[in-house]
C-alpha cells in the first residue's frame, strides 16, 4: 500500500524516528504502520488547560493509540502562562507571520521532543490530500465554486478586511482574484478537485507544512510528512472526490485505518491542535496582545484601524473567525512578528 511505503521511506535515518501523536486519524495511522513494521516507537503529545468549555488536549485519544501499540509515550502538559514565556522565541522562529494557535504548541513540543529524538514523522497534509476539511462537501454540487469556496474558507471577507486596516491598504479583492485564477487553470474540472489542488499545492505549503517546519527546526528537529509522499499524493489525486469526502471526510483513509488502528480513534469527532488560551484571550496573554497592537511601534506603523482593534479588545472572546480563530490574536501575532523582526 502506498501509505505504508511512504511511512517506511521516512524511516531511513542514522537515528531513531519518533511520531508527533495528536490522537487523530492521521498521526495514529502512522504509529500503527510503524508498529506493523516492527519499529520500537517514541510518541509525543502536548496539551493545554481547558478554557471555558473548550478542552485543551486530546490525550484521551493519543493514550488509546499509545497503549494499543505499546509505544514509549511522552505527554507534555503546558500551562498557558508558560506558553507566554516562550512566545517571543516562537515568533522569532517564524519565517513569516503565522497566526494559527498551534504554533506555540508545536514550538514547545519540539523542544521537548528534541531531548529524546532528532527525527519525527507527522500527519501533516492528510486533510488537504484526502479531503478532510469541512469546506469540501459544500463544493460538491457548486455552480459558483469561487464564491462558494470563499464563503466556506475565507476567515475575513473583503468588507471586514477594509474595516480592519488603514484605508491606504484597501484596494481590489486580491484574495478572490487569486482563487478565481487558480480555479481557472486546466487539469481540475470538478469544484472539489479545484479546491483540493489549490489547498495541496499552495495553502498546505504556505501554512501547515511551513509552520511545522519552522517550529521543529527551531529545536534542530527534523519533521517528515509521509502523507505528502509524491506517489501517495498522485494516487489520491486520481481518486474520485466522493471517495475522499465520504464518512464526513477522508473516507478512503478511514477505511484503510480500520485495518490498522482502533475504531475509537477513527470514529471520534474531528479534532485539531487545541490551544484555547490563544483563542479566548484573557489575563497575561490578553495584556501581551493588547500591548502589541497599541504600543508606540503599532501606532507609528498605523497599519490597523484603531476603532476595529478597540472593538476586539473590548470583547476578545466574542470575535472568532469562521475557521475558529481569534481575530484579536491574529492581529496581535502580526504586530508581534513585525516588532520582533524589526520590520
Amino acid at each position: 500500500m502506498a501509505l505504508r511505503k511512504a511511512v517506511e521511506r521516512r524511516l531511513v535515518a542514522d537515528v531513531p524516528v519518533g511520531v508527533l501523536l495528536s490522537g487523530g486519524l492521521d498521526s495514529s495511522l502512522i504509529v500503527g504502520l510503524l508498529a506493523e513494521a516492527g519499529q520500537s516507537i517514541d510518541t509525543f503529545s502536548i496539551g493545554f488547560e481547558t478554557v471555558g468549555n473548550e478542552k485543551g488536549d486530546e490525550f484521551e485519544y493519543s493514550d488509546i493509540v499509545a497503549e494499543h501499540f505499546g509505544t514509549r509515550h511522552h505527554k507534555l502538559f503546558v500551562d498557558s502562562r508558560r506558553a507566554l514565556d516562550h512566545l517571543d522565541d516562537c515568533v522569532a522562529a517564524m519565517s513569516e507571520p503565522m497566526v494559527s494557535h498551534d504554533n506555540i504548541g508545536f514550538f514547545m513540543l519540539s523542544r521537548e521532543v528534541a531531548k529524546h529524538v532528532k527525527v519525527v514523522q507527522s500527519g501533516q497534509g492528510a486533510d488537504e490530500v484526502f479531503a478532510g476539511y469541512h469546506w469540501y462537501p459544500p463544493l460538491a454540487d457548486s455552480k459558483n465554486p469561487v464564491t462558494d469556496y470563499a464563503r466556506v474558507f475565507f476567515d475575513r471577507d473583503a468588507e471586514e478586511y477594509a474595516r480592519t486596516v488603514h484605508p491606504r491598504f484597501v484596494g481590489a479583492d486580491h484574495s478572490l482574484s487569486f482563487v478565481r485564477d487558480q480555479f481557472a487553470k486546466p487539469g481540475a474540472d470538478a469544484p472539489v478537485d479545484k479546491a483540493l489542488r489549490l489547498d495541496s499545492t499552495i495553502m498546505l505549503v504556505d501554512d501547515p507544512v511551513k509552520r511545522v517546519d519552522n517550529m521543529t527546526m527551531a529545536s534542530s528537529l527534523e519533521a517528515r510528512v509521509p502523507f505528502l509522499d509524491h506517489e501517495l499524493v498522485e494516487l489520491a489525486a486520481r481518486m474520485p472526490a466522493e471517495l475522499k469526502m465520504a464518512q464526513e471526510g477522508k473516507g478512503i483513509l478511514k477505511d484503510v485505518g480500520r485495518e490498522v488502528i482502533p475504531d475509537a480513534v477513527i470514529d471520534r469527532p474531528k479534532g485539531y491542535f487545541p490551544v484555547p488560551a490563544l483563542k479566548y484571550l484573557e489575563g497575561s496573554i490578553l495584556e501581551r496582545v493588547r500591548d502589541a497592537v497599541t504600543n508606540r511601534a503599532a501606532r507609528d506603523r498605523d497599519m490597523l484601524n484603531a476603532d476595529y482593534v478597540n472593538m476586539l479588545l473590548d470583547a476578545p472572546a466574542e470575535h472568532i473567525t469562521p475557521l475558529r480563530g481569534s481575530k484579536l490574536w491574529q492581529l496581535g501575532l502580526l504586530e508581534l512578528w513585525l516588532q520582533n523582526h524589526g520590520v
